[in-house]
């Protein structure tokens, strides 16, 4: 009987616990190049998917992609993104009691539209990714969150066969191995997933790796990865080939399981665009342009998947999407419906359902999540 109610003090005491805490939903945006509202803070009801408009941040030029630090009071972002110009990543305060961000500062990215950006767990660094310069820079991070001027940029050259896209690098994506020991940098534009090791104990941490580079099918345009939560396994979406590509992963490498289409139907063009595990490791997401869907796929235990079905995401270009800490939620960015779509996800099936459509952002390109204790 005391273990029975000690089973149950623990189930309340846990309950509780999820009750106290509240999930924030940071969304960016493309502004057309123009000073405007840019990054918008929402909170998500974990009960019904409802989300709450708390603030919205001014005066922004495209903040396209942003991340939140591991202690969530910093947000980082890529601004003035998408212009013949370097762009800038810039830093800022989060009031999590209200939702409200106030501009830190902003240092040069070192390159031509930012597309991606990385907090190492350190919080020592963040990692900008160039698309346009096709570069990748550090920069580091003062204890009040503010940014530092780069201390490393790596520029890389090649290209690939699609001489329109792949005329020289472009790095889509800056993405940390779940230690944070490795940084892995898809390159669209001359189709190789290029690795580094992380030394966040250095004043320049980047160390190159070129023994541990992945090349992928000519004309892929590999895009982002993503770790699955054991860490055993690694996903990555290509942009141009549509595809997945399953890896297994151990110390730095990536060695190729399966490859397998993401798309729901052939096509002269693909525009595959973000992938995402459950929290749970049991199902893998991605979102697919174009043709506006989302491909959801059973992930089995020895990594690979198994195609399940596709969700149309209720508007157009998913460009971003993102799971809740609680996966019971998907939540879609379509960038050229200017619309942000709600699902419920079955944790049981893997499957969605849409719960709302209607929350009407101009030109929205990313969604982060982030948890904070209610008092």
């Amino acid at each position: 009987m005391k273990q029975i109610k000690l089973i149950i003090l623990l189930l309340l005491c846990i309950n509780q616990t999820f009750a106290q805490k509240k999930t924030l939903m940071f969304i960016g945006s493309y502004t057309d190049g123009k000073p405007n509202n840019g990054i918008y803070v929402y909170e998500l009801n974990k009960k019904n998917g409802e989300i709450r408009l708390l603030s919205h941040e001014e005066n922004l030029v495209n903040p396209s992609f942003l991340n939140v630090s591991p202690d969530g009071k910093y947000l980082y972002s890529c601004t003035e993104t998408k212009l013949p110009q370097h762009g800038n990543i810039s830093a800022f305060a989060i009031n999590a009691s209200n939702g409200s961000l106030k501009l830190i500062n902003k240092q040069s990215a070192n390159g031509e539209n930012p597309v991606y950006v990385s907090i190492h767990q350190s919080q020592k660094f963040v990692i900008s990714a160039n698309y346009g310069e096709g570069n990748v820079t550090v920069l580091p991070i003062n204890t009040d969150g503010s940014l530092n001027q780069f201390v490393q940029s790596f520029p890389f050259n090649g290209s690939s066969i699609n001489k329109e896209r792949q005329e020289k690098p472009h790095i889509h994506s800056g993405i940390l191995s779940p230690n944070h020991d490795y940084l892995f940098l898809p390159d669209l534009g001359t189709d190789q997933i290029r690795v580094f090791q992380f030394d966040f104990n250095k004043n320049k941490p980047l160390i190159p790796r070129e023994e541990l580079t992945v090349k992928v099918s000519a004309g892929a345009g590999p895009r982002h990865l993503a770790f699955h939560p054991n860490k055993k396994f690694a996903y990555l979406i290509e942009e141009m080939g549509g595809n997945i590509v399953v890896y297994q992963y151990q110390n730095g490498k990536l060695t190729e399981l399966q490859r397998t289409m993401a798309n729901q139907k052939k096509a002269d063009i693909y525009s595959s665009a973000d992938i995402h595990p459950s929290p749970d490791g049991k199902f893998l997401y991605v979102s697919n342009r174009v043709e506006n869907t989302i491909a959801i796929f059973k992930i089995k235990k020895n990594g690979q998947i198994e195609l399940i079905g596709h969700e149309s995401t209720y508007g157009e270009t998913p460009r971003n999407f993102n799971i809740d800490p609680t996966g019971n939620f998907v939540i879609v960015a379509n960038q050229s419906s200017d619309n942000i779509v709600v699902f419920r996800r079955n944790q049981q099936t893997g499957l969605l359902k849409k719960l709302s459509d209607n929350t009407k952002i101009l030109h929205p390109s990313c969604i982060q999540f982030k948890e904070y204790p209610t008092n």
